[in-house]
């Protein structure tokens, strides 16, 4: 009787002991949370700016053995964590196959690789690191912000539709011209920089998005009243998903803002969106 009363202490010593490591990993409404959170921020932002040193060949010839050390080091560090992560969640499938469950172990895997492979290239994948530091919202209280980001994610998918339309009239239109300046420059002119229709239109896409490498550049008079054109309808490009997206915004802050419509009666503002009489004086709007 006496083993089983202290074998049911020590499971609720182990549970407590792990909800606590479970509220300073998962939660930051504590100090020590906060503190963890922050502390793991700091060592992989710095991991990944070793990955990143690492990659200079002045760096890396001076000081080899020191960036394996350091690597290693990271690598364990985040190791322990991972599988402290596993240990003190409740579902741990869901938090293995979450984005940040799976990212944390992409952290890690590339390390070990360098044990099997010769090659040193996966060591520079654990830059993906730089992922977790999206923790830092949860740091930072950014739960008050919800609103706002709902606000533009329901106006992008508002824009969506309308933008992919938009996109194919651009490609559409792209395509027509960049193989008349095939035509134009490749088969009559010779330039070699229009070899063939789908590098032309790689010359119209590059054009009408206001990039402009100058790899490849037009030299009939024809081509560059092509090319005139193309970069006319590139700034329009610009500016119609810009306007699409912000109508649409407008859209959503009318949706959760009150009507600015006065009373013509008392004069009060901010009724409600649907409302007909005035919530002061009861005056019809």
């Amino acid at each position: 009787m006496l083993d089983d009363h202290s074998s049911g202490a020590k499971d609720h010593l182990s549970d407590s002991l792990r909800d606590r490591i479970w509220r300073v990993i998962f939660l930051s409404d504590t100090k020590s949370g906060k503190a963890f959170d922050v502390g793991l921020l700091w060592l992989i932002g710095i991991s990944v700016f070793v990955v990143m040193l690492e990659s200079v060949e002045a760096y890396h010839d001076k000081m080899p053995s020191l960036f394996t050390i350091l690597e290693w080091t990271f690598t364990i560090i985040f190791t322990v964590e991972y599988v402290v992560r596993i240990w003190v969640v409740r579902n741990k499938k869901a938090y293995i196959f979450s984005f940040f469950g799976v990212i944390d172990l992409l952290s890690i895997i590339p390390t070990y690789l360098t044990l099997l492979l010769p090659d040193h290239g996966p060591q520079y994948l654990v830059v993906i690191r730089v992922l977790r530091l999206l923790r830092v919202f949860r740091v930072l209280k950014m739960a008050r912000h919800i609103g706002e980001a709902n606000l533009l994610l329901n106006a992008f998918r508002a824009s969506l539709t309308k933008i992919t339309v938009f996109i194919f009239f651009v490609l559409a239109v792209t395509t027509i011209l960049g193989t008349f300046m095939y035509v134009v420059e490749g088969v009559f002119a010779g330039n070699q920089g229009f070899s063939s229709v789908p590098q032309s239109i790689y010359w119209g896409i590059v054009t009408i998005s206001t990039v402009g490498y100058g790899d490849v550049t037009p030299i009939t008079v024809g081509g560059k009243l092509i090319a005139t054109v193309i970069i006319l309808i590139g700034y329009g490009t610009i500016a119609v998903p810009t306007g699409i997206v912000l109508g649409e915004i407008n859209l959503e802050m009318k949706k959760i803002q009150p009507d600015k419509r006065s009373c013509a009666e008392c004069g009060h503002e901010g009724h409600d969106q649907k409302a007909r009489f005035c919530k002061m004086c009861a005056h019809e709007l």
